[in-house]
């Protein structure tokens, strides 16, 4: 029988892998299992934003509001190289809401929690900024704020690399069929994708699976719960980019709701989102037209150059598994989340309903919360607000600093190759760049910025094992390599992955 584990993690997406990196850091037994690739759903499927949520405001979510503001400057300062400010531009318009309440609202956004590292909100006249030249002519006034821009699914690989690091045995591919208790104990069977079969024991089990969260309870574990999952789809476009300064605009539609239009890898726009309810396979989703003609649609209110559905070189969706409030439309269903914590037939497990990208780490201390008092063990104290990720212990949290010290040590390697490598990898760069002098020394040239070295490392340290796991979960390559060059890629990955 293999080694008894404190706690199972059922999921790889960022609610997974914050409580397995919280839990081990604590000094817990713990394994993670995921089905497929880290954030291979919901959480790389994001508006990529760390942010407060300014519209929840209207709903009176202020604790959710303020908690997601505390996490926003704790995020900031230990991922600097994945999460960076962001400026974003809400114009007042014909349809908007009412600038008192704007006023007011942004009031309350920059004092629900205290700011250390973002400028206030200040009104705006557009006629002295140069939002006037991207937006209609009619659109005169508004206001501007401050967020975080985050990378969504390295925020994921990250803290499955801290928690591996710190002890935590991350086992993907690997699907959970069924778990009974026996004896206080989980007995686990886990299935891999080669077929291979064999049963884990766990203290407690966390089924931290998203949009599947009822599935596993009620069909892995033979429970049941009055908690559900709505599901929400959530649709994005990407666009050649549509103008050329770094901030992002936030519009008011005319339905109430709010999408957002942000520079994006370099040369695009990135365009979202919708909100519609879905009940088919979360596994299996696309925009629909319907969707893409309405963001268009959104874009082009307000933006002088028109976005037409023709534009879009690439778009993605995703599932938010939303805890269900039964509200009555998608838009107004809670970001907050919800821990179920049942004793089950003799053993702890905890469901995680809902939730966002910006509160993970609160919500993983909260689970551990209420799963340390059953375990029988001590463990030691919260301890994720200030350590950093992986690559994220920059002197000073400053990536400007640090982005000119890679451009000193390596003056044969080009600034925008040095400057992505900086903001994915941080300090750990230096795992593949040791000893490199210029681009050669990287090995093959396989396309968009993308070298031997690096894809080593990603295989060897980050678990990439397929081309879709490079291009578009651990890198948005997948918008800059050439046509043709990803049968190429596939042939060193396969080489690579049999030698790890």
């Amino acid at each position: 029988m293999n080694e008894l584990r404190d706690i199972l993690v059922i999921g790889g997406g960022i609610n997974g892998v914050g409580i397995a990196r919280d839990a081990v850091g604590r000094g817990l037994s713990v394994t993670l299992v995921e089905a497929d690739d880290l954030a291979s759903h919901t959480s790389s499927a994001s508006t990529k934003l760390i942010h407060g949520g300014l519209r929840y405001l209207e709903y009176y979510e202020f604790r959710l509001v303020r908690e997601a503001l505390q996490e926003r400057e704790r995020l900031l300062h230990i991922a600097p190289h994945i999460i960076w400010p962001l400026i974003f531009v809400l114009p007042q318009g014909p349809q908007s809401r009412a600038g008192w309440k704007l006023r007011a609202g942004l009031w309350l956004y920059d004092h629900l929690a205290p700011r250390q590292s973002l400028p206030a909100s200040r009104a705006l006249r557009f006629s002295q900024h140069p939002a006037g030249k991207i937006l209609q002519e009619g659109v005169r006034h508004g206001f501007s704020y401050s967020d975080c821009w985050v990378e969504d699914s390295r925020l994921v690989v990250l803290n499955a690399l801290d928690a591996r690091e710190r002890g935590a045995e991350i086992r993907l591919h690997t699907s959970l069929k069924k778990a009974v208790v026996v004896d206080g104990l989980w007995h686990a069977e886990i299935e891999s994708t080669n077929g291979q079969r064999e049963t884990l024991r766990a203290r407690s089990l966390v089924n931290a699976t998203g949009p599947w969260v009822g599935d596993v309870l009620g069909q892995a574990l033979n429970l049941h719960t009055h908690k559900s999952v709505r599901k929400v789809k959530g649709s994005h476009i990407i666009v050649p980019r549509l103008y050329d300064e770094d901030f992002a605009f936030i519009l008011q539609n005319p339905d109430g709701r709010i999408i957002f239009v942000i520079p994006y890898e370099g040369s695009f726009s990135l365009i979202g989102t919708t909100d519609i309810p879905y009940d088919g396979d979360p596994a299996r989703l696309e925009i629909s037209p319907e969707e893409t003609a309405y963001l268009c649609a959104s874009a082009s209110r307000y933006l002088r150059k028109a976005v037409t559905p023709a534009d879009v070189v690439r778009s993605y969706s995703g599932v938010r598994p939303l805890y269900d409030d039964h509200a009555a439309n998608a838009s107004a269903v809670t970001r907050d989340y919800v821990l179920d914590l049942e004793q089950g037939p003799g053993a702890p497990v905890l469901s995680v309903f809902g939730g966002k990208i910006t509160t993970y780490r609160r919500l993983a201390e909260h689970a551990l919360q209420l799963l340390e008092p059953l375990l029988g063990k001590a463990a030691s104290a919260s301890w994720t607000a200030t350590a950093p990720l992986p690559g994220g212990d920059l002197p000073g949290a400053d990536f400007t600093a640090f982005y000119q010290q890679l451009i000193a040590q390596y003056p044969g390697l080009p600034a925008p190759l040095l400057h992505r490598y900086g903001r994915a990898y941080g300090t750990r760069v230096a795992r593949f760049l040791t000893g490199v002098q210029q681009p050669a020394d990287l090995g093959e040239d396989l396309g968009g910025g993308l070298y031997e070295a690096e894809l080593r490392y990603l295989v060897e340290q980050e678990w990439a094992r397929s081309p879709e796991d490079v291009l578009w979960r651990r890198s948005k390559l997948a918008l800059h390599i050439p046509a043709g060059a990803e049968q190429r890629l596939r042939q060193i990955l396969e080489k690579f992955v049999s030698s790890d």
